[in-house]
């Protein structure tokens, strides 16, 4: 009865820890119960390390210029990232030129898996040229399919309200980056640009997508759009339809085609105040995820304020998203994106302007807080790939 009785108080001891960590699931109460096999629990399961990125995981990517130089690529490789982002210029590609970029990866040990292609601003407000900016896209789809190129990603942005970015005092020092929509929400419209309402906007990019995607399809290359980002719903007077998930769901029905798919952002999914695991349940069982970016935030007032954080300290529960892209079988793309910044990058001589980037949002961190990222993002990886 003692003995019963010490078991009992330390069993449950144990599991009071478990719940100080987040850990009150079945699976973490069973991990109790497997030294004894009288209680009918399976064994853990068995899982042969080292682990490794395959043809059934998501791939870490870091965004590289086009002619990164060596040390650059050598400094990816070294913390175990094998492929890369890149640009390839506004258009049309030429082949000879893709197949050189890409070469001069491979010849480094790095697979380009994604390049973003601008959309001319006549197809996005659909003026008069909207034709010739299409079919400059059609073209660079052609080359991106003979060349190997599995993803091209896009924004259609009539325009970005950068300036409610500004830089925030996070952790020890460290520089993050937060939104303010309440100070820039009556911005007046930019004179060349105007103010477009959504129904127009929906009526351009459907014409847009109804043009590309059978190019896409017959070159066998996916494309993902990008969400707007910030996600304010207007912006210098004019609808942003990519800044919230009824647009996200639009858009993949214009044309059904795992070509028309988007960029799974899992932080400005809760921007917007959306359950990132149950949006990403959404699209990955459609198989519409073609491009993944992994990040972080704090969101006080959806779609108005907001704070990008790191990594492991935001509102998205970043190993359930995991969790769930391994469950449909997300196997492209993933870019733990979003460095914010160190002192450590602030101090070295490329680094002392990455502050920078804040201001159109995206971190503004260096090398080292780019490690930080994908160390972060590897762990959810192993961890799911070992439970």
């Amino acid at each position: 009865m003692e003995k019963n009785r010490r078991d009992f108080i330390k069993k449950g001891t144990t599991i009071a820890a478990l719940s100080a960590f987040g850990i009150t699931s079945s699976t973490g109460l069973n991990a109790l119960d497997n030294k004894n096999p009288s209680k009918g629990n399976e064994a853990p399961k068995k899982v042969q390390w080292p682990l490794a990125e395959g043809p059934k995981t998501p791939k870490l990517v870091l965004g590289a210029r086009p002619n990164a130089d060596e040390k650059a690529m050598r400094r990816l490789k070294q913390i175990g990232v094998n492929y890369v982002n890149t640009g390839a210029g506004p258009g049309p590609w030429k082949e000879s030129e893709l197949r050189a970029t890409m070469n001069h990866f491979k010849e480094n040990g790095l697979g380009v898996l994604n390049m973003m292609h601008g959309v001319g601003i006549n197809t996005i407000l659909g003026r008069p040229g909207r034709d010739a900016e299409i079919a400059v896209f059609k073209e660079s789809l052609v080359v991106a399919g003979a060349c190997g190129l599995p993803n091209v990603e896009y924004n259609f942005y009539v325009d970005r309200l950068i300036e409610g970015y500004y830089e925030k005092e996070g952790r020890g020092g460290s520089g993050v980056t937060g939104f303010d929509n309440s100070k820039v929400k009556d911005l007046p419209p930019k004179t060349e640009i105007g103010i477009h309402r959504a129904p127009e906007i929906w009526e351009n990019i459907t014409y847009f997508l109804k043009e590309v995607i059978p190019v896409a399809e017959k070159a066998g290359v996916r494309m993902a759009l990008h969400p707007n980002d910030p996600v304010a719903q207007i912006s210098h007077g004019s609808d942003q339809i990519m800044s919230n998930l009824a647009g996200w769901k639009r858009l993949i029905s214009i044309v059904d085609s795992p070509s028309n798919g988007i960029t799974f952002d899992c932080g400005v999914t809760r921007e917007m105040g959306e359950d990132p695991v149950e949006v990403c349940r959404y699209f990955g069982s459609r198989d519409r995820i073609n491009h993944m970016h992994y990040r972080n935030v704090i969101s006080e007032i959806p779609y108005d304020k907001y704070t990008e954080v790191f990594i492991d300290e935001g509102q998205v529960n970043m190993f359930a998203v995991m969790q769930e892209l391994f469950k449909h079988g997300y196997n492209r793309a993933l870019y733990a994106e979003h460095p914010h910044i160190l002192d450590y990058d602030r101090e070295q001589p490329e680094g002392k302007n990455r502050s920078g980037g804040v201001a159109g949002g995206g971190g503004g961190g260096g090398y080292a807080a780019e490690v930080f990222n994908v160390a972060f993002a590897r762990a959810m990886m192993w961890a799911v790939m070992s439970s």
